[in-house]
């Protein structure tokens, strides 16, 4: 429930900001101030991780810190606050918490996902999407690092990532292959 709330209410705040904006570019915008990071820079922030009740073994993983358990906890908190005061409290937290991140947004600053960037580089040119492949995966299971390949067959580039999991991963790798094309 909590990340439905702060999606309805940073796409009321957006909207109401840049009134003339596309569809398109809202729902950028949107998507960089919910995602994971930036939920969990604002879950620091409040110094969630120490009031999160965890099982031993997420403790000694260090899921006091995860991004991913400090966004959805964060997300969980959210909801809690509704049910428990209504959307108007709940939206005023919000508005608090993504103020500055709120006007820091550019709609002219591009914050595609490198993947995305990659392939949308790709179709304008009509060539075909990269294909990504896991080459290794090291670490102990709560801290494996994970190396991708980004290969575009048509233009001869392969690109390495290594991430924390295989999605950073990925990330990094189309990166590193769009730089390569744009060079």
């Amino acid at each position: 429930m909590g990340d439905a709330l702060l999606d309805l209410v940073i796409s009321e705040l957006l909207f109401q900001r840049f009134d003339q904006a596309r569809e398109g570019e809202l729902s950028r915008m949107r998507a960089t101030l919910v995602r994971e990071q930036t939920l969990h820079q604002v879950a620091l922030e409040l110094d969630l991780g120490p009031a999160l009740r965890l099982g031993e073994g997420e403790l000694r993983s260090g899921g006091a810190t995860r991004a991913s358990m400090l966004a959805d906890a964060l997300e969980a908190v959210l909801g809690a606050l509704y049910l428990d005061a209504g959307i108007e409290v709940v939206s005023r937290v919000i508005v608090a918490l993504f103020s500055t991140r709120l006007a820091a947004i550019d709609p002219g600053v591009d914050t595609k996902d490198p993947k995305t960037r990659l392939q949308e580089w790709l179709q304008a040119r009509r060539l075909a999407l990269p294909i990504y492949a896991v080459t290794s995966v090291r670490g102990a299971a709560h801290e494996q690092v994970f190396e991708v390949q980004c290969r575009v067959e048509a233009r001869k580039v392969s690109a390495q990532g290594i991430g924390s999991s295989r999605r950073v991963a990925e990330q990094e790798a189309a990166r590193a292959a769009l730089q390569d094309l744009e060079s």
